[in-house]
């Protein structure tokens, strides 16, 4: 009997999902890279995503198409520059050393507004928030980060709702994560919301990864001496 739609499959060490189409064209994602990102904001974001090939049709978009050095050291093959890249359905921006730098680039910072018009869901993983909160799509809005750079992440943002203590914060079409792992949790919990609950979790069980689902859940918000800690 063949598994129903959707049901991932192992094959070995990978897996994939099946092959059958869906009837809707699947969302684009362009995922952000720039001098320094963070490696496990992008990929495990895009892990997730790219396990539904079927319904995530998914890019990698850099200053030009190429490769891009990563805060780690290796580097990554954009597919488009930013000058060519096709509008997105889905943005996601991530965070890494290179924020730094990035939150005081007005013409990438104009150009990323640029691109927020009209896309279903705008993203940013840990320090990701900065950049989004320098190009004022944020404001007015809740929003998380990485802990251990919280402080210097409000500073973007004097306008943004600044969540301390959160997984992810959703805010209309704007989600942010917490630091660099949580963006996976925060991308299932966009599988769940766009498709359900049964396809994130299966998507979560074939990449073996234990996802927190509870957006409040946050022990590095204590750690961080963001939020008081709990007695024991």
């Amino acid at each position: 009997m063949l598994p129903p739609f959707g049901v991932l499959a192992s094959c070995g060490a990978c897996v994939m999902m099946s092959a059958v189409p869906t009837a809707d064209q699947p969302r684009r994602l362009n995922a952000v890279l720039f001098e320094g990102f963070e490696l496990l904001d992008v990929f495990g974001p895009l892990e997730v995503f790219g396990a539904l090939r079927d319904r995530f049709d998914v890019h990698l978009v850099g200053p030009t198409a190429g490769a891009v050095r990563s805060a780690q050291g290796p580097s990554a093959l954009a597919d488009e520059s930013y000058d060519d890249g096709r509008p997105a359905d889905i943005l996601v921006v991530p965070g890494g050393i290179g924020t730094r730098r990035l939150v005081g680039d007005r013409s990438f910072l104009d150009t990323l507004a640029s691109w927020a018009v009209g896309t279903e869901l705008v993203t940013s993983v840990c320090t990701g928030a900065a950049v989004l909160a320098a190009a004022g799509l944020l404001d007015g809005r809740r929003a998380t980060s990485n802990k251990r750079s919280f402080a210097w992440v409000c500073e973007q943002g004097p306008h943004v709702q600044w969540v301390p203590e959160a997984r992810w914060v959703e805010d209309g079409n704007r989600w942010t994560s917490s630091g660099v792992a949580a963006g996976i949790d925060m991308a299932l919990a966009i599988v769940e919301r766009l498709h359900g609950a049964d396809l994130a979790c299966q998507v979560a069980d074939g990449i073996e990864f234990e996802w927190h689902d509870d957006p409040s859940w946050d022990p590095f918000a204590a750690k961080n001496g963001l939020v008081p800690k709990l007695q024991s």
